[in-house]
C-alpha cells in the first residue's frame, strides 16, 4: 500500500482536472457536478465492490431542461482503496488520474465498456 498525505492526493485529484482541455474543463464546470476525495465509499456505495470513485447523478446526454432546480451531480474519488491498489507512488497519481477521468466520462454518458476501450477503466 503506497499512502500519501490527503493535500497531495487532493493535488493529484485538482492535477487531472487541470490536464483537461478548455473546452472539456468549461462543460464541467457548467455541469452543477461536485467533485469529492473522500476516504471510503459507503457500504451502500461500493455495494460489495472495491471501488476507486463512483459518479452519482444524471449523466449531461439524459438530462432535460424540464427536471428544474437538481442536487449537484457527484464524482467520488475514494483516496482508501486508490492508496491500497498503488504499486508505487507513481502508479497512484496514474490511478487518481484514470479514477477521475473515469467518472467525469460517465457524466458525458461514456458507459464502463467504452471507458475500459478507450484505457479509462
Amino acid at each position: 500500500m503506497i499512502t500519501i498525505s490527503r493535500e497531495d492526493f487532493e493535488e493529484a485529484v485538482d492535477d487531472a482536472l487541470d490536464s483537461l482541455p478548455e473546452e472539456i474543463a468549461r462543460a464541467i464546470a457548467e455541469a452543477n457536478v461536485v467533485i469529492l476525495v473522500e476516504e471510503e465509499p459507503t457500504p451502500e456505495q461500493a455495494d460489495g465492490r472495491e471501488l476507486l470513485g463512483l459518479y452519482e447523478g444524471i449523466p449531461l446526454d439524459q438530462r432535460s431542461v424540464f427536471q428544474g432546480y437538481a442536487m449537484p451531480d457527484r464524482i467520488f474519488v475514494f483516496r482508501g482503496p486508490l492508496q491500497r491498489h498503488a504499486r508505487s507512488r507513481a502508479h497512484l497519481v496514474e490511478q487518481i488520474a484514470v479514477t477521475v477521468l473515469h467518472e467525469l466520462g460517465h457524466l458525458f454518458g461514456i458507459s464502463d465498456a467504452r471507458l475500459h476501450d478507450l484505457g479509462w477503466g
